[in-house]
């Protein structure tokens, strides 16, 4: 039977060639990036919790401060200070930050006027807040951001060492109804999987500003945001990407440690938050780009010719086994980052996701490729 022969025919060892080589590549990603958030075990830092600086940028977040503000308010923990910086809001946030200065003596509130000759980018408004910042570890988060315990601080503060310059972590989003909100999800919890696990294996790339720490000295020896000043976004991934490396980085997937904040409703609204972030790819690093580009290419061309082996070449043993152990490593390592990440329910969606998000992701490259003068509003 075909089951058991190797090909003859120059198209089917094409074929199996190709599926060979992009199972492999898939093993790689999962067991040797993939594979260490899920095995992920937090140790607290024994040295002395430095004082932190929280940094929260917010344009028209009345409603999300008023939620969201008294739990960073109300950290436990012995040595910090909050600044927001309230960019050029025209409804009630400069009310509402009042308020909560008047009831915490550790809240800092400083104001950006808007200006009709001025485009004001977050990465305006967050050298306004890193300037100010009395402490050298600064930990930053968005006002439709909530920490999901009183120990937020605490944990990334203990994270930092001497050597220590960043401290990565994982801003998830709040689970509502919705197959949208589920790929929303599993968005940032893939990317959390490549970032944190790439991270660990010493090649960090980036951080999300959702839940993101590094010190401020780090920031001004090198002059901010430096060559990327005068792009939209950038204020967090390209940033880590420029100066985040082996030595100086570190991880915090501690449970207490995440952020959860307000998912899109809409997929218009996603497409635009989207594509906003994609805006920024281009500017990794050359070996980055070519690890977050071989990823998807190689999943795409594992599933295709897994299907044109079984249906069109049949064959069975020479496809079906090592689709399998890909396959089935799929589930345990999805599995093992889910239940870390706090996403469990994610995995039974996670294969209609892992199909899907390629395609999404050319879409929203090619979308960036083809508006690249286009300015994305921060908010």
């Amino acid at each position: 039977m075909q089951m058991f022969e190797l090909p003859d025919k120059p198209l089917d060892i094409i074929f199996l060639a190709a599926f060979w080589l992009s199972a492999l590549l898939q093993l790689f990603f999962y067991y040797f990036f993939y594979l260490r958030p899920g095995l992920y075990r937090h140790k607290r830092n024994k040295r002395k919790a430095e004082p932190v600086s929280v940094i929260i940028c917010a344009r028209n977040e009345a409603e999300n401060l008023r939620s969201f503000l008294p739990s960073v308010m109300e950290q436990d923990y012995h040595d910090y200070e909050v600044i927001v910086v309230n960019d050029c809001s025209d409804d009630d946030t400069e009310d509402v930050l009042e308020q909560f200065a008047k009831q915490h003596a550790n809240l800092r509130v400083t104001t950006i006027h808007k200006e009709s000759s001025l485009r004001h980018s977050k990465k305006m408004a967050l050298f306004i807040g890193i300037k100010a910042a009395s402490n050298d570890l600064l930990l930053l988060t968005d006002a439709d951001c909530q920490p999901v315990s009183g120990d937020w601080i605490s944990h990334f503060a203990s994270s930092f060492t001497k050597k220590t310059d960043f401290v990565l972590g994982y801003g998830a989003y709040l689970k509502e109804k919705g197959l949208l909100n589920k790929y929303i999800r599993y968005d940032s919890m893939f990317i959390a999987m490549q970032y944190t696990g790439m991270a660990m294996a010493g090649v960090p790339y980036m951080g999300v500003g959702r839940n993101l720490a590094y010190r401020k000295s780090v920031f001004m020896k090198n002059k901010g945001f430096g060559p990327h000043l005068n792009l939209q976004s950038g204020d967090d991934d390209l940033f880590v990407n420029a100066l985040a490396g082996k030595d100086n980085t570190r991880i915090n997937l501690a449970p207490d440690s995440f952020t959860r904040s307000i998912p899109a409703y809409t997929w218009k609204a996603f497409v635009k938050q989207k594509t906003r972030h994609t805006s920024t790819s281009s500017h990794y690093r050359t070996a980055t780009k070519i690890l977050l580009l071989l990823e998807p290419l190689s999943r795409v061309l594992f599933y295709t010719m897994l299907v044109l082996l079984l249906t069109i070449s049949k064959l069975y043993l020479l496809a079906g086994i090592p689709g399998g152990i890909v396959l089935l490593s799929k589930i345990i390592i999805t599995a093992l980052a889910g239940k870390n990440l706090n996403e469990r329910d994610l995995l039974v969606f996670s294969f209609i996701f892992d199909l899907v998000s390629p395609f999404l992701n050319m879409y929203f490259l090619l979308k960036v490729a083809f508006n690249r003068h286009q300015y994305y509003e921060w908010k």
